[in-house]
């Protein structure tokens, strides 16, 4: 493991100094490489769906793991878009003149070797390596064990492509096992940041493990909250875009806030719609005692009463809990106490409430009269994303190529000394200049 890091790093030095064409012609040969050998990859995947359901994977986790022909589609459409954005590394992100011809500049650079840890996604395989490549950084790769084919048939492609048109050997390195992870997790000397990928399990035990920093991508507990005044029409629409559109993305939403005064005049129709589009509904007992009053309304609903006050619920499947509240004070602190810092949406049409959900909702991404699935890299337009980071520190939310550079301090001076300015011979004028 340590030789084949040292090499990964090495390789991590020599990307730092690529040119955007060098990069962009990686990315073009990539995307034409997975086009070429896509009847290869297809099989792979069929390998690794076959044996998960014989060894009895979930099935939001084989929703995942498969890579058919839209997922390709979809990667290939990521890399197109990456193709088009600027380069993040050797932007001159603010310039200061400290002195007469002492000029500091703050510059955008690759963080350096990166390794990936996520399960199931041979997609984000492919996301992850096209940004390293835009962002100039070299990656360690290591998916879940149910996507072991996948996941060598695609590595094996990307990093041939990209080393055939000027990325340094060895800038792409995939991991196999479970225990490679753990030796990985020891060499903080030549890996500088660890990006898990997956449950909330998954990502603390990576976190209590990692002598490297990690920058978690955990579960997704998203709400929806309906206010007292939402247009009933336009609150099914929202809550139904959140659940069904794929119910397996983090960015799903799992539990549903509606206002009793919401609940009383329109609960009935939105959970209808949400039982005719096949979620099972999990509902709290004041919920149920108002579904209760009209029995024969509730025949064709498929729910049960939720007695446990677990509210941190993340099911990745046709599922939804449903809590009544009393007030957007109460829905703000539920979230903020039972969510997971991922994506949370208020309806309604109060601009002051609106405001209110807005600012004080704490997390990655809050939106009003939205649908939660709006929390992706490709439709922020970041061209694809890493993954969405519920962190606070260094990135927040869809995490794309900004995500993967950090900045440095450069200072050109000619002949200029401290000495100068502790004696008083010189001053500071530290005057803003434009970056360029």
């Amino acid at each position: 493991m340590q030789q084949r890091l040292e090499r990964a790093s090495l390789a991590a030095s020599r990307m730092l100094s690529l040119e955007t064409e060098v990069k962009n012609s990686a990315l073009a040969c990539i995307a034409q490489g997975l086009r070429e050998n896509r009847d290869r990859i297809f099989y792979a995947n069929q390998l690794d769906l076959t044996a998960a359901r014989q060894n009895g994977l979930a099935i939001p986790l084989l929703r995942r793991l498969e890579f058919d022909k839209k997922k390709l589609d979809d990667v290939l459409l990521g890399i197109r878009d990456i193709l088009a954005l600027p380069d993040p590394a050797g932007k001159v992100l603010e310039a200061r003149l400290l002195d007469d011809g002492l000029i500091l500049k703050r510059v955008s650079c690759p963080i350096g070797l990166i390794a990936m840890i996520f399960e199931s996604r041979p997609d984000a395989l492919v996301q992850m390596a096209s940004l390293a490549v835009k962002s100039g950084n070299a990656i360690v790769l290591k998916g879940g064990s149910e996507a072991n084919e996948s996941n060598k048939v695609l590595a094996t492609i990307i990093a041939k492509a990209g080393e055939e048109k000027g990325l340094p050997s060895d800038w792409l390195t995939l991991l196999e096992t479970r225990e490679e992870v753990g030796e990985l997790l020891a060499f903080d000397k030549y890996v500088d940041l660890v990006i898990p990928r997956g449950s909330k399990e998954f990502v603390s035990k990576i976190k209590a493990e990692s002598r490297i920093p990690v920058l978690g991508h955990s579960d997704g507990i998203c709400h929806v909250y309906v206010h007292e005044d939402a247009d009933p029409v336009m609150a099914i629409k929202i809550v139904l875009d959140s659940k069904i559109q794929y119910p397996a993305a983090c960015n799903a939403a799992e539990v549903l806030l509606v206002h009793a005064a919401f609940a009383h005049r329109s609960l009935m129709a939105l959970l209808q719609a949400l039982s005719k589009a096949g979620v099972m509904l999990d509902v709290c007992e004041k919920a149920a005692q108002i579904l209760d009053k009209d029995p024969g309304q509730t025949r064709n609903l498929h729910y049960s009463v939720k007695t446990d006050k677990d509210w941190a619920v993340e099911y990745l499947d046709m599922r939804m809990a449903v809590k009544i509240v009393y007030s957007l004070d109460e829905a703000i602190a539920h979230i903020n106490h039972y969510g997971s810092s991922h994506t949370d949406a208020i309806v309604c049409a109060s601009s002051e409430a609106a405001n209110r959900f807005l600012k004080e909702v704490d997390s990655a991404s809050v939106y009003h009269n939205a649908s939660t699935r709006f929390a992706d890299g490709y439709r922020y337009g970041l061209g694809a994303e890493v993954g969405i980071s519920t962190s606070k520190i260094h990135a927040r939310g869809p995490m794309g190529l900004e995500g993967l550079c950090t900045y440095k301090w450069l200072l050109e001076g000619y002949g200029h000394i401290v000495s100068d300015y502790a004696s008083g011979e010189r001053h500071f004028v530290h005057k803003e200049l434009p970056p360029n």
